[in-house]
């Protein structure tokens, strides 16, 4: 089957399609893991984002189900050099071809992944044109360049949860609310198992309702886009600041950032991966973490009389991690329930969640 992606920079590859024939505009962002497809593919913070694999072989363990972190495909489409067609793994239930097809999505192979990865490094993430079922490459660019900036798009809207949820822990434990922007399945999971009650609700859930729970404490989940269209995140952690214990995750970090009063800014071309070296600027110690956003908080807009910043970046010195000095807030901008990546940060970051609001036990 034909295909080619287009970017707007002029630039078109053509290779083979796999998955179902049709047109994806997107953004063209890659991730270096190696593993974890299977999570990366249904992680909502990648809604509206063609995800191109920088190893060259994907699918070799094949299709699960055991570990999506969504209900479905997230990622508007896959690149890869090469996708296995033949998985060999005992949970495997069927090959990256047929998920693709099962979920309604297009993807191509068969190209030069490195040359666009080290494109992207140079130039920055770019709007693209996957087309699969035909290959002409000038109406692939002239798509990619027509189609509107991601930062326009309201993405959460798409991941966030229709009704609130709950997920009982034990009888005894504390309430957490989860606000929904696009919320991973293991965050959930890191929660629950820690005997903590958790609510979901949706991203635009107003204080009041959020209130109703009475909760203990207040995680904002990670999700896709620009945080600056999560006004009503913004808007919540400005009323809750001071009320109770909050926590961000990724975009929830970036969200009570601008709550706050700090700054974001898009990066050229984002963290994503399982080998993000984060350094904890308070133990000295460096942690090796799973990372998936293309915006991050500019530290020059902190306020450092009111927050401290706890965890950098060791390759390029962006914003990990922030604490309020007199306000029960803290956020981390990767992963720490990782799915895909280390767990270095699970228990730190999840049991400092757990050991806040009286009635949270772990």
């Amino acid at each position: 089957m034909k295909a080619v992606i287009g970017l707007e920079d002029g630039t078109f590859v053509k290779g083979k399609g796999i998955g179902v024939e049709g047109t994806v505009l997107s953004e063209l962002v890659f991730t270096t893991q190696y593993t974890g497809y299977e999570e990366a593919l249904t992680d909502p913070s990648y809604k509206g984002q063609i995800l191109m694999f920088t190893y060259p072989l994907i699918g070799n363990y094949g299709i699960s189900g055991e570990t999506f972190q969504s209900d479905c495909m997230q990622a508007e489409g896959l690149v890869v050099r090469e996708a296995c067609d033949h998985p060999s793994h005992h949970s495997s239930q069927r090959s990256i071809y047929k998920f693709l097809e099962d979920e309604g999505k297009s993807g191509i192979m068969g190209i030069d992944t490195r040359m666009l990865t080290i494109k992207t490094r140079e130039h920055g993430a770019m709007k693209a044109a996957l087309i699969v079922g035909d290959d002409n490459g000038e109406e692939a660019v002239r798509l990619a360049r027509g189609q509107p900036d991601i930062g326009s798009l309201d993405l959460i809207g798409k991941v966030t949860c229709k009704q609130p949820y709950q997920l009982k822990g034990n009888e005894n434990g504390g309430n957490v609310v989860v606000m929904d922007f696009g919320a991973k399945r293991n965050i959930i999971k890191s929660l629950n198992k820690r005997g903590m009650n958790v609510t979901v609700v949706p991203a635009t859930t107003p204080v009041r309702d959020i209130m109703d729970y009475e909760p203990d404490a207040l995680l904002l989940s990670n999700g896709p886009g620009d945080p600056r269209q999560a006004v009503n995140g913004i808007s919540v952690v400005k009323e809750l600041a001071g009320e109770l214990p909050i926590f961000g995750i990724c975009l929830g970090h970036q969200i009570i950032s601008l709550a706050l009063g700090a700054e974001t800014y898009k990066m050229k071309f984002g963290h994503r991966g399982a080998n993000q070296p984060v350094k904890d600027m308070k133990k000295g110690i460096v942690h090796i973490t799973s990372q998936n956003h293309g915006y991050a908080v500019n530290p020059d807009s902190i306020d450092e009389k009111e927050i401290t910043i706890t965890q950098l970046n060791t390759n390029d010195r962006t914003v990990e991690g922030i604490e309020h000095r007199s306000l029960d807030i803290m956020s981390v901008q990767y992963h720490p329930e990782a799915n895909p990546g280390p767990l270095d940060t699970e228990k730190m970051f999840f049991d400092m969640v757990a050991g806040k609001g009286g009635k949270i036990i772990a």
